[in-house]
């Protein structure tokens, strides 16, 4: 007998965080803490970005896209998770998994591909100052940033229509507080090889390619600095990219970590609580990160604030 296929499904059961219920208040109270900080944090940032015309360079172009990512990132996850745990349900329709999965995808890659362009903005003007703003014009910018929107959203719609040929058998719980794909495909009762074989090659695609393209920036950066013969010039140049840097190590060191995490045979809550860093801590902690250590995105929050005073 062939199994049913995928429209048998109405929807999927979300495990979560925890089953325990005294523990819910908590975690919806966390959640939305974190949840408001990111986009509040994020929203300042492309705000300030926006006001001020000395930020109106390649540079803060990216950092304001990589904000705007970070809030969608967010968004794709949190609401829904609040949504259940307030209303003490812990499903979600096959469609709007579907969705989730997608978004998640898209803006999971976008956020990946602004790294890695935002590396070689930070080489150009390391080993390149002369001609950073011939090299980092703002057609190539706007080419950059409309590239990376392609492949996230042309891969992403991929493993969609990948995912609807696959075949779940019953109503199936996911141990995970989202609809991730890679627990999705574990759940499936069809064969999933095509699946498999295009998320290994994405994740290659759009993980070890970017991040190769980050060290290898990064090792002439570093070239580039050391060759630098004053200690100030050393600190000024590498306070260039040190934000970035920041952020390029706890992405991928929290991203590395969910990923082997999700490749155990027996997904367990573990990931998803690893997971939490990834989806939610680390777009929350990069405006931090941006503006503690940016006087110019410093300047601007405070023009920002200020004229916000006057005009109440």
């Amino acid at each position: 007998m062939e199994p049913p296929n995928q429209t048998d499904i109405s929807k999927f059961i979300l495990l979560g965080l925890s089953e325990d219920m005294d523990l819910q208040p908590f975690l919806f109270g966390l959640f939305l803490y974190m949840y408001l900080l990111c986009v509040i944090g994020n929203l300042l940032i492309i705000l300030a970005v926006r006001s001020d015309s000395n930020l109106h360079t390649p540079m803060y172009f990216f950092l304001s896209n990589l904000s705007l990512t970070d809030i969608c990132f967010t968004s794709t996850t949190i609401p829904k998770m609040l949504v259940n745990i307030q209303t003490q349900s812990s499903s979600i329709t096959y469609e709007d998994c579907l969705i989730q999965m997608y978004f998640f995808m898209v803006f999971a890659g976008l956020e990946n591909m602004l790294l890695t362009v935002m590396a070689y903005d930070r080489y150009v003007v390391i080993c390149h100052p002369l001609r950073y703003m011939i090299i980092m014009n703002p057609r190539l910018c706007c080419l950059l940033l409309l590239i990376s929107w392609f492949i996230c959203l042309i891969y992403s719609l991929l493993q969609i229509l990948l995912v609807l040929r696959v075949s779940f058998c019953r109503e199936t719980e996911i141990p995970h507080f989202f609809c991730e794909l890679a627990q999705i495909l574990k759940l499936a009762c069809s064969d999933t090889f095509l699946n498999d074989i295009l998320l290994y090659f994405v994740t290659c695609l759009l993980g070890v390619i970017p991040l190769t393209g980050i060290l290898f920036s990064y090792s002439r950066i570093i070239s580039s600095i050391m060759g630098i013969s004053s200690t100030r010039g050393k600190y000024k140049a590498f306070s260039t990219c040190g934000s970035h840097l920041s952020v390029v190590s706890l992405f991928y060191g929290v991203g590395l970590v969910v990923y082997f995490t999700s490749r155990t045979a027996h997904p367990s809550r573990k990931g998803s609580v690893a997971s939490v860093m990834y989806t939610v801590v680390t777009p929350m902690l990069n405006p931090f990160i941006y503006s503690l250590r940016n006087q110019d995105i410093k300047g601007a929050l405070r023009k920002l604030v200020s004229r916000g005073v006057c005009y109440q």
